[in-house]
């Protein structure tokens, strides 16, 4: 986990992010992080429906009245955006197309990263 909030990093630090949803494609949270407190727990609900309906979307950008939420494909699932509505969605989009090729390289170095250990 501390890898990936590495990955995330410049993400978490952009004034007015509050928080990152990382789902796999079957809906199961395989990262989060919250910079302000949150109502709800989201690893209670069952988010295998709303992965279902983002099949084919490559990315959007939700604004609401009191926040705006961007989601963004990769190759492992879905990347989930919560922030502020006035964060400059250019910055965020930027940090996504650094971050995808990150992404891949985690995902795939954990998959040989067994026989590779050091031993100390």
């Amino acid at each position: 986990m501390t890898n990936m909030r590495k990955l995330f990093n410049d993400i978490l630090n952009t004034k007015g992010v509050k928080g990152i949803l990382l789902f796999s494609f079957s809906g199961d949270i395989i990262f989060k992080e919250y910079i302000a407190p949150i109502d709800e727990e989201p690893g209670h609900r069952d988010w295998s429906f709303f992965i279902e309906s983002l099949a084919g979307m490559r990315e959007t950008d939700l604004v609401f009245e009191k926040g705006r939420i961007y989601i963004r494909r990769t190759e492992i699932g879905y990347l989930v955006i919560l922030m502020a509505l006035f964060v400059p969605i250019a910055i965020i989009r930027l940090n996504c197309d650094i971050l995808l090729p990150l992404l891949r390289q985690s995902k795939s170095s954990r998959k040989f990263g067994r026989f590779f250990k050091k031993n100390k």
